[in-house]
């Protein structure tokens, strides 16, 4: 388990940073916390950098978004808020993201989690006291 405290939104690259060094062998990122607890915005800053050249914006109504970089692999950006149903994870392709080798950045995980490969980096994301934000991490 590990914590790192964002005290502030001009923090944020540094805390991504420092996740991302520590594992730096995992590939699939899970992201839960109430709604504006800011998951979407760590993912931006994830994907920024990794390099991503197109990021634009929350894949809510999408599901999924791709996320390209110059020789490398592509990221993937999965918001599962609007699924209701396992059958419609199925149906766009879950398993295939989730076993494709490239990072996928997953925001409400909760239906898939039986999916979720062994080594899955769980990140909840809770608010402190003033406007920081707490990122617990299995």
């Amino acid at each position: 388990m590990m914590k790192i405290i964002v005290k502030h939104k001009k923090y944020i690259p540094a805390a991504v940073k420092k996740l991302l060094k520590h594992y730096s062998n995992s590939r699939i990122f899970a992201f839960s916390g109430s709604m504006g607890a800011g998951k979407t915005t760590l993912i931006k800053a994830i994907c920024k950098l990794l390099a991503a050249s197109d990021i634009t914006s929350s894949p809510t109504f999408t599901i999924v978004n791709e996320y390209r970089r110059e020789g490398a692999d592509p990221l993937f950006h999965i918001d599962l808020y609007r699924i209701k149903k396992i059958e419609e994870a199925y149906d766009f392709g879950i398993e295939e993201y989730l076993s494709g080798g490239s990072y996928c950045f997953i925001e409400w995980p909760d239906l898939i989690e039986d999916l979720l490969p062994e080594g899955t980096i769980h990140v909840l994301i809770t608010v402190g006291k003033n406007e920081e934000r707490i990122l617990h991490i299995s």
